[in-house]
């Protein structure tokens, strides 16, 4: 579905990736490991152009890009295909949970509102949030907000979902619950790329993990049973705990 192949990014001359490669096949859920500076958060932004590689190519869903110079028409293309969650949920805070979960659909998509009030609702139910639906987000946790952004991310019906470490803004407490909707997504067989720290998850979830060290992908494996030794884990500041699962 998506493979990415030497990509270069650099901020005022330091060069954050290095030509890193990578590959997705519908049904992954690839668990992005490594220390803080890695360049995996990058990675992931630089993948939905939220920043522009210096150099790079990408073929998504048999369509190829020039990373460095693809056109805006381009990026709209790729990113009607993907959702976004991100570390710190990003909602409106002048809009509920509903409201949150609608407006891409409306905006974006020009979707009617009596079709998108209908897709919102049952993005919600999905991830247990039905009875907050006419909530704003300084009414409820950091755990339910997160799931918002998460029921905003798959309203779209994307097929693949990007997540940048969207367990790291929440307390331990709050972890698990968010924790729990990724691992129904990927029961269900959804494509997410999940940069995480938490080894839980990836060891339970994830079909393939992908190290990243100093801004190049220093090891991959298979699904996340096969670590090699904590000793990476504990080297990457990964959690070792399981939150529950």
């Amino acid at each position: 579905m998506l493979e990415v192949r030497q990509i270069r990014k650099s901020f005022n001359g330091n060069e954050i990736l290095k030509g890193v490669d990578l590959q997705v096949e519908k049904g992954d859920v690839v668990a992005i490991l490594g220390p803080s500076g890695a360049g995996k958060t990058t990675l992931l932004r630089c993948i939905n152009f939220l920043e522009t590689a210096d150099s790079g190519e990408m073929v998504f869903d048999g369509r190829r890009l020039d990373m460095a110079r693809a056109g805006k028409k381009e990026i709209a293309e790729i990113r009607k295909k993907t959702s976004f969650v991100f570390q710190n949920f990003n909602l409106f805070l002048n809009k509920t949970a509903l409201g949150n979960v609608m407006e891409g659909l409306v905006t974006a998509r020009k979707m009617p509102k009596e079709r998108a009030e209908e897709i919102g609702r049952a993005a919600l139910a999905k991830v247990g949030l039905s009875e907050r639906a006419d909530y704003y987000p300084d009414q409820i946790s950091g755990g339910q907000q997160q799931r918002v952004a998460i029921a905003r991310a798959i309203a779209s019906d994307p097929e693949i979902i990007y997540f940048d470490e969207p367990t790291s803004a929440l307390d331990p407490e709050l972890t698990g619950e968010v924790l729990e909707v990724m691992r129904e997504l990927a029961a269900e067989g959804r494509t997410m790329l999940v940069v995480t720290h938490e080894m839980g998850f990836a060891r339970n979830v994830s079909t393939k993990t992908v190290f990243m060290e100093d801004g190049l992908v220093v090891e991959t494996g298979g699904d996340g049973t096969d670590f090699r030794g904590a000793e990476r884990g504990a080297h990457a500041g990964i959690r070792a705990e399981d939150h529950g699962q």
